[in-house]
């Protein structure tokens, strides 16, 4: 990544802060339940924060190559969201590294379903959306 490569920094942004945060709401204790809390909803964005600002700052890193490959990223938002999640909260599950690693791992399956189903400006979606429409008309 340029290092004048504002815009991609601030996309690269948006998709860590989407991802982790997705992953965390799922992760925590009564998820569902708790989805119009809006604590909760405080604790999976203070996540999602924290990873995005670590996605950013790695761009500045030699470690900035491995966005390019799709488990590359994938495995580097995994990483970066177990820390965010640490950094954000206590673990509610009962071993202190339990939430982060399956936040983490969830947020890295996030990133790589992402990767699979929007690449080529999301050629797949676009697809299913087609044999979808398709079908329903006949």
């Amino acid at each position: 990544m340029n290092p004048s490569d504002w815009r991609g920094r601030v996309r690269l942004f948006v998709q860590r802060l989407w991802q982790p945060t997705c992953a965390c709401m799922t992760c925590m204790p009564g998820s569902w339940a708790n989805f119009p809390s809006l604590a909760h909803w405080a604790v999976a964005l203070h996540t999602g924060v924290a990873t995005g600002i670590l996605a950013v700052l790695l761009t500045f890193t030699p470690a900035a190559k491995l966005y390019a490959n799709r488990y590359g990223n994938a495995l580097i938002v995994g990483f970066l969201t177990m820390l965010g999640d640490a950094y954000s909260h206590t673990s509610h599950y009962g071993f202190v590294f339990a939430e982060p690693i399956v936040t983490g791992v969830t947020s890295g399956l996030l990133a790589l379903t992402a990767s699979w189903l929007f690449e080529d400006r999301g050629r797949r979606v676009r697809a299913a959306w087609a044999w979808m429409c398709g079908s329903l008309v006949r």
